[in-house]
């Protein structure tokens, strides 16, 4: 059964408690907006979430989206919910100000995306494609188009996309072939096909613009020729109102795993009119604006999917009796105990809530990062901010999606047969969870991005703002007693294997490249599960301080620590295979020959 309740105590805990000693706080540009108010946004957030968008997730993936005479309608209800969705204001929440946007920080807007995603993800994605486009087009485009596009498109009312890959290239962007061949008035034909493309044509937007990459005629070949265009559906007028169509057309919508109710397309470009966004040739510097904006948000699709999976998980391993407790009867008055009792049930119960929050956690970090880094007035503080946002963002998107996944799996297994069953409704959050592991780059690749283009940066510089504040923390903590001594020590235990690690890479990837890809994904992990080991950490040392100081809230604290607990026990020892799998290198990985798969 799909049940959602947003987690809003775990969710201000992180917003306003976990963080607060990162320096990335006390930002002028966020002076207004109180912890009241910020707590009364997520109120209302959640019930848009669990009120208007849950009662359409399921039957929107039963319907599914349709492709009729070139137009794509939306399964019944999205577009009532996107018109509420859009007057509401939620389409412009974290947006600037200038272009309408409300200007709230992304600490915040990142809570209301896992809200957006846990209750239906197929919907997140149309406004959630958007938000990536205007920071794109905020960035790089001209003051005219931003004048043109930006307040109609923070508005919600338009809607953006981003078209990148093509039925013959993927990650290898260079072998791209769609043409933009420059016109006498300063604009570009762009003619090519795309595929793939999120919320490409739908009907709850009046114009759709697409952000496309394509080459000129007098491009360099590969990446380094690659330039950005705006292309709108359909043509504004003079006066901003929906013009002529330009050229757009859909030659399909996928029929996908999951995902049933975002529309995903194939489309055409023929002789469309786009405009430069950026620099000539210089297209992937603007366009990975966007896409570092998009990994971070489908690091949090993950997380959101995996706290809906947890939540129905919970609901039916309560409502479900079956068997009686290992340990003695628990239930008399039923024929049988509920399943919670049962110790494998529990732990995968277990699994998937200290994934959701470790993610959380983790998330909130790096979201405090994003707002530093924009927005502190410090140049010292914005650095080291966006350091830790370059080396976490590739941490952020496949970690969660890869753990949102997990937790999706435990659901299905909790419910057992039923599970299977379409009726139960938590097999589509496997089905929806599967995807995010692949688009916006796949979590390989994520991988590949951590161990070739972030550690080696700067020196290690990007490290830093991770590797010292845990180290801080160790030390800070090392005669700590109670049930913080062993997550310490634990913690200084995982730290180590990830500080060895980064040296046996950074030898061996010197002199072989595949040594350093040998170990990506091991790499990843273990980054991520040390990161998640600190949150806790940190976590179980405010809760004690809050129980000790009577805090009114203790059963809140003390689950906090009780689930902490089972994270350094069952989860974290995970680092060690991490840790081993790096040191045997790549030579068991590489050694079978080609013709022998």
């Amino acid at each position: 059964m799909q049940v959602y309740q947003a987690p809003l105590r775990d969710m201000r805990f992180v917003l306003h408690e976990l963080h607060a000693d990162d320096g990335h706080g006390d930002l002028p540009a966020f002076e207004e907006f109180t912890p009241d108010l910020l707590d009364a946004v997520l109120e209302e957030a959640a019930k848009v979430a669990q009120d208007i968008l849950l009662p359409i997730n399921r039957s929107g993936d039963e319907e599914g989206c349709t492709l009729e005479n070139g137009v794509v309608r939306t399964p019944e209800g999205f577009k009532a919910a996107y018109e509420q969705f859009r007057q509401g204001g939620w389409c412009a929440l974290a947006s600037d100000p200038e272009w309408g946007g409300q200007g709230l920080p992304e600490s915040v807007n990142k809570l209301v995306e896992e809200m957006i995603c846990a209750a239906n993800v197929s919907f997140s994605l149309y406004p959630g494609l958007t938000h990536g486009a205007t920071t794109a087009i905020e960035g790089y485009a001209s003051d005219e188009l931003k004048r043109a596009y930006l307040p109609k498109m923070v508005e919600g009312s338009w809607s953006g996309t981003m078209c990148l890959t093509e039925a013959h290239c993927g990650t290898d962007l260079g072998l791209l072939r769609t043409r933009a061949v420059p016109q006498e008035d300063g604009s570009y034909k762009i003619t090519g096909s795309k595929i793939f493309i999120s919320a490409g044509e739908h009907d709850l937007t009046e114009n759709i613009i697409h952000l496309v990459l394509a080459r000129m005629p007098d491009a360099p070949k590969g990446v380094k020729g690659i330039s950005l265009f705006l292309v709108p559906k359909y043509l504004p007028k003079a006066d901003g109102a929906v013009g002529p169509a330009n050229g757009v057309s859909v030659a399909a919508i996928e029929h996908k795993m999951g995902l049933k109710a975002s529309a995903t397309c194939q489309l055409n470009f023929d002789d469309s009119i786009g405009w430069l966004v950026g620099t000539a040739h210089k297209g992937m510097e603007a366009m990975f604006t966007m896409m570092n904006t998009e990994r971070v948000s489908v690091g949090v699709q993950g997380l959101g999917l995996g706290e809906a999976a947890y939540q129905a998980a919970v609901w039916y391993a309560k409502d479900r009796i079956q068997g009686r407790s290992l340990s003695g009867v628990k239930r008399p008055d039923l024929a049988a105990d509920p399943i919670i009792v049962h110790p494998d049930v529990r732990r995968m119960l277990l699994t998937a809530r200290v994934y959701n929050e470790g993610c959380r956690a983790l998330g909130g970090w790096v979201s405090r990062a994003l707002d530093a880094q924009k927005h502190s007035p410090d140049p010292e503080v914005r650095q080291r901010a966006g350091d830790l946002v370059a080396l976490l963002t590739p941490v952020v998107k496949a970690l969660f999606t890869d753990l949102g996944y997990d937790s999706a799996n435990h659901a299905v297994q909790v419910y057992g047969g039923h599970g299977f069953i379409r009726e139960s409704g938590v097999e589509q959050y496997v089905r929806d969870a599967r995807i995010a592991m692949i688009y916006e780059g796949t979590n390989g690749i994520q991988a590949l991005d951590l161990v070739g283009r972030k550690l080696g940066a700067h020196m290690g510089r990007y490290l830093r703002p991770f590797f010292h504040p845990i180290s801080n923390f160790i030390e800070a903590n090392g005669a700590a007693e109670g049930p913080l001594q062993p997550m310490v020590q634990g913690l200084q235990q995982a730290f180590g294997a990830l500080q060895l690690s980064t040296g046996t890479i950074a030898q061996k990837g010197m002199k072989d490249p595949e040594e350093a890809g040998a170990a990506a994904t091991d790499y990843l992990r273990l980054m991520g599960l040390v990161g998640m080991a600190y949150c806790f950490a940190k976590s179980v040392r405010i809760a004690g301080e809050k129980l000790a100081a009577g805090d009114a809230d203790a059963d809140f604290y003390k689950a906090k620590i009780a689930t902490a607990a089972f994270f350094f026990d069952r989860i974290l020892p995970q680092a060690t295979v991490c840790f081993l799998a790096i040191k045997s290198g790549k030579k068991s990985m590489m050694a079978l020959e080609e013709a022998a798969f």
